[in-house]
């Protein structure tokens, strides 16, 4: 990925910010700890030198082992635990990471579009980057490979292809299912952005460049929308949530071509370069706006098999479904789904009855809508207990009805497996957890299965806290022994088993 060198800053993060919204703070900031940096080379190597030194302090301490001690314990594992892994140093941290189209399938690899962010401090301008990765096909990797990465370095699996100056940090990425090309994004602003990816020009990042100009702008808010984003996968609906604390939903059928695969229909575009909405984007107003929430909405979600069904949850520790074909008010309100803010939802892909949540009282909770409540106050029939800080992202897993994935600012990224709580086959896991992923050291604050190659997943880090800034990115896939059926595992083992020993037998001859 051909990403510009760090640059050099005159002034900090707090006193930029300062400047633009004088001495107002923003409270969702704080509260996700997103103090953007860039990676700083003269720290990584004081970082290196004194490390040696922090590590022997440090291991006389063996029942709170370090972030450095998990992870080099954690980087030790990964020829056994992963099939595939590949590790990009970020500049900048990106607070979202979406899968695009598949382009191309080759016999070891396939290649296919990524979509992040740079989230800088106003040196340069913030940008939505979309990225060429190549995905490397299960059982082609060699194990010795995989792990020997380095930290500091960016990967050949992912090259930069197309970067889009964008009006404001990007906080949230979401993908169209009917046509990935086509995203939404959410910034510190109260409208929704939408963008071709494909017709949009390629730009070259430096201070004061105009911003690009969006294809669609959806308006509807009150106050800032910064995270809660949803794109429906059965109409080319958006829905929005935001601290005004209302859910918003648009239609952008009118707004796209219906010649194969589909683009944003251009109105006269003009030759500058700004982002005057009136002149030169196109906007668009809601098809509805719903009131339920006494406070910011974090996440929203669509029902996957009706556009007309969708969910959302906030700051007031609710979880309400929401039905537009019976008016603007909920059809279910779950009060306290959590004993803290909800940060994130997502709604079973598999089972229509399933929906999850996390919160920033580090639980992730599953609720079945056919019994969402007791005594007036939500119960869920799961609770998954693993992580030890806030969770900020759940998604279930396409590949199986059962799993799905959490990511929190502890570092790690959780999948469970709902059908094995209550197996008792490793007693000393948290109920459902199966796999841990260890490989960020600092917040995940995004990840995303992928559709198109199975068990295979993105995940992004923002390491303003852990390290010297900046952000990592990690695509990879866990070893298939860990998930398949344990009879098949157990056969395949017993097969490589017979094949050794053949082998020993023959060279002992």
């Amino acid at each position: 990925m051909e990403e510009e060198s760090s640059p050099q800053t005159t002034t900090t993060p707090q006193q930029q910010q300062q400047q633009q919204q004088g001495s107002t703070v923003v409270k969702k900031k704080e509260t996700r700890g997103r103090k953007p940096k860039p990676k700083d080379p003269d720290q990584q190597q004081h970082s290196k030198s004194s490390s040696k030194k922090t590590q022997q302090q440090q291991h006389h301490n063996q029942q709170h082992p370090s972030v450095d001690e998990k992870y080099s314990q954690w980087k030790s594992l990964v020829p056994v635990l992963y099939d595939w892994l590949a590790n990009h140093n970020l500049v900048w941290p990106s607070l979202s990471c979406r899968w695009g189209p598949q382009l191309e399938q080759a016999t070891y690899k396939n290649r296919q579009r990524l979509y992040l962010s740079e989230q800088t401090d106003g040196s340069v301008p913030n940008t939505l980057v979309i990225a060429n990765c190549e995905v490397v096909k299960p059982r082609v990797a060699a194990a010795e490979h995989i792990s020997q990465f380095n930290e500091e370095a960016r990967s050949p699996f992912v090259r930069k292809y197309k970067t889009i100056v964008h009006p404001g940090e990007v906080n949230r990425i979401r993908e169209l299912p009917q046509n990935s090309k086509i995203v939404a994004t959410h910034t510190d602003s109260p409208d929704v952005f939408i963008w071709d990816l494909e017709s949009q020009p390629n730009r070259h990042v430096v201070l004061g460049a105009s911003n690009s100009r969006p294809d669609l702008i959806l308006t509807g808010h009150q106050d800032n929308a910064e995270f809660a984003l949803a794109m429906c996968p059965t109409e080319p609906y958006v829905l929005s949530g935001g601290k005004d604390r209302s859910v918003v939903l648009w239609s952008i059928e009118d707004h796209i071509t219906s010649a194969a695969g589909g683009s944003i229909i251009k109105q006269n575009p003009k030759s500058g370069e700004g982002i005057d909405k009136t002149a030169e984007t196109p906007s668009l107003g809601p098809r509805g706006i719903y009131y339920g929430h006494d406070d910011t909405v974090e996440d929203v979600a669509f029902c996957p098999s009706s556009a007309q069904e969708f969910c959302s949850v906030g700051d007031d520790s609710c979880l309400i479904l929401w039905d537009a074909r019976v008016g603007s008010s909920p059809a279910v309100k779950v009060e306290k789904a959590h004993n803290a803010d909800l940060h994130c939802v997502d709604w079973n892909p598999h089972d229509d009855n399933l929906i999850l949540t996390g919160s920033a009282d580090n639980s992730v909770r599953m609720f079945d809508r056919r019994n969402l409540t007791s005594n007036g106050v939500g119960s869920p029939i799961h609770k998954f207990e693993g992580h030890k800080a806030a969770v900020l992202c759940v998604q279930w897993s396409p590949d199986k009805a059962s799993v799905f994935g959490s990511s929190a600012e502890d570092g790690l990224l959780n999948l469970w497996d709902y059908e094995k709580v209550g197996s008792g086959k490793f007693p000393s896991a948290p109920p459902g957890l199966f796999f841990q992923h260890a490989g960020h050291r600092d917040k995940v604050v995004d990840f995303h299965w992928n559709a198109s190659d199975p068990w295979t997943i993105v995940s992004v880090s923002d390491d303003c806290q852990s390290t010297s800034g900046g952000g990592t990115l990690q695509i990879w896939r866990m070893s298939d022994l860990i998930y398949r059926p344990e009879e098949e595992v157990l056969a395949e083992l017993e097969k490589f088993k017979s094949h050794v020993v053949a082998c020993a037998s023959k060279s002992e001859k």
